[in-house]
């Protein structure tokens, strides 16, 4: 039997190096939720631990992809600290990288092309819609807390455009994604797998938890509209400033329509407007639990090439958080009334999830057919790289090319994981009229209690967090008027 001579020995050692390397390169490829040590610590109640860890990850990712996430995490741990200045540092950075990146959308061109040899979690993380809703609420609120109310006017405002601008950037985005697919080489391909029934099954399988899920209009956070209508309410300006609070108070309603404080907020609108003045009033907010973070399913589909032994796809899901407070119980002036649910975080990230799923699908195919179609030249040139006469040679290379690049796929099948984590489960109210001696007590289902003495505004805010039923309520106030 032949044996491959020098030259063609050393070629076919050269492509079995290079899908090695690459193979062994890509190993080193973690999800976000891997690397996300923030939410360990968050979810022990360690917020100090969460505050360095946050800080360590937005600092070390300032300048690369996952800048944004980071400093979304890193702000929202350190508003929950009470540091409110340092929180609006860190979401300043956020926002003007989110806010750069929709400027310039042109840049993604050459990312998605990258992208299609590795996976959706190399793309630079431009912000999710609700991110930026979110981001600018948190901004808002932390104005409030640094008794800054004129700063955060613009805060309550950018937040409620965020959300009529997401509605025509995701049409944008799925028509943008579904020509380029039209105009992919390999379109029949990606159609075949698109619609196999097994994958849609699979997938039907791993969204089936969200199905239950409040379910608003499109990118609507029904707490963002309702602080909207609270500020303008309780810090009106002028009859414009009043109906606009009476229009979010409105929308609200409909999002959450066993809500009775919201009824009495709007009530109260109407009466300003006509002219009454507003009574003393306390309002319990109260942020608990944690939003849902991604995980991730892998699916063969049905990509025939031959020699090519890896065709799977990572698609991303939405793991719910169950360990959560479920309301608290507000004691005033002798009277006992329990929060109610204003905004389900869960349900805004899954609609989100949801109306981007389309295009990740697709994304992840193309990518996937791309990586398959490269596998099989380079397990095809390895095959043939030294000849007919050469067949013991061949073979060997053949095989140790062919692990390397089922290696490679496994290691870059990845979907994308990250998410902001340290967003709340969800949002709740209460409302009472402040008591003569200005205290009110709020204990939780599991008997925890905290007394608070009222600051001396006509209209204010105790604002309440909750990460989960085992650690600490957080505390804080400010007052509206």
């Amino acid at each position: 039997m032949k044996i491959l001579d020098g030259m063609k020995f050393k070629k076919s050692c050269q492509l079995i190096l290079l899908a090695g390397v690459a193979g062994l390169l890509a190993t080193g490829c973690q999800t976000y939720q891997q690397r996300n040590k923030v939410i360990t610590n968050w979810q022990q109640g360690n917020l100090p631990g969460a505050m360095a860890e946050a800080k360590t990850l937005a600092d070390k990712n300032a300048n690369n992809r996952d800048a944004i996430i980071w400093r979304l995490e890193q702000g929202a741990v350190l508003r929950a600290a009470g540091q409110y200045a340092d929180s609006n540092q860190a979401f300043d950075q956020a926002q003007g990288k989110i806010d750069d990146y929709a400027q310039k959308a042109k840049v993604r061109i050459g990312q998605e092309a990258g992208a299609l040899l590795s996976n959706q979690a190399e793309l630079d993380y431009e912000g999710r819609a609700y991110d930026g809703i979110m981001l600018n609420t948190y901004k808002a609120l932390n104005y409030l807390a640094l008794g800054e109310p004129d700063k955060a006017r613009p805060e309550i405002i950018r937040a409620y455009e965020r959300q009529q601008d997401a509605v025509e950037a995701n049409k944008k985005r799925i028509q943008e994604t579904q020509d380029a697919a039209e105009k992919n080489k390999d379109k029949a391909t990606i159609d075949k797998a698109q619609n196999d029934q097994n994958l849609q099954t699979q997938l039907s399988g791993a969204t089936a938890n969200l199905d239950g899920l409040k379910a608003y209009t499109d990118y609507v956070n029904p707490f963002t509209v309702y602080l909207d209508g609270l500020y303008f309410l309780a810090a009106n300006a002028d009859a414009s400033d009043l109906e606009r609070a009476h229009k979010s108070l409105e929308r609200v309603t409909a999002f959450a329509p066993d809500n009775d404080f919201v009824k009495q907020d709007l009530a109260t609108a109407d009466d300003l407007i006509h002219g009454k003045p507003l009574p003393p009033v306390t309002y319990v907010i109260f942020e608990t639990g944690c939003a849902p973070e991604r995980s991730q399913i892998r699916i063969d589909i049905p990509i025939i090439i031959s020699r090519v032994s890896y065709v799977g796809a990572a698609f991303p899901t939405l793991k719910l958080q169950g360990n959560y407070t479920p309301s608290l119980t507000v004691t005033a002036g002798g009277a006992s009334m329990t929060t109610a649910l204003l905004s389900s975080i869960d349900g805004v990230v899954a609609r989100d999830f949801k109306n981007e799923l389309p295009v990740v699908i697709t994304k992840t195919i193309a990518a996937t057919v791309v990586k398959a179609v490269a596998a099989y030249a380079i397990n095809d040139a390895a095959r043939q790289s030294g000849g007919g006469n050469v067949a013991l040679g061949n073979n060997l290379a053949g095989l140790f090319t062919q692990v390397a690049t089922a290696a490679y796929q496994a290691a870059v099948n990845i979907a994308d994981e990250r998410t902001w984590t340290t967003l709340p489960k969800e949002f709740q109210v209460a409302r009472v009229p402040t008591p003569a001696d200005r205290k009110i007590d709020l204990t939780a289902p599991n008997g925890m209690k905290t007394s608070v003495t009222i600051c001396d505004g006509t209209v204010n805010v105790v604002y309440v967090k909750s990460i989960n039923p085992g650690t600490p309520l957080l505390v804080s106030q400010f007052k509206l008027k």
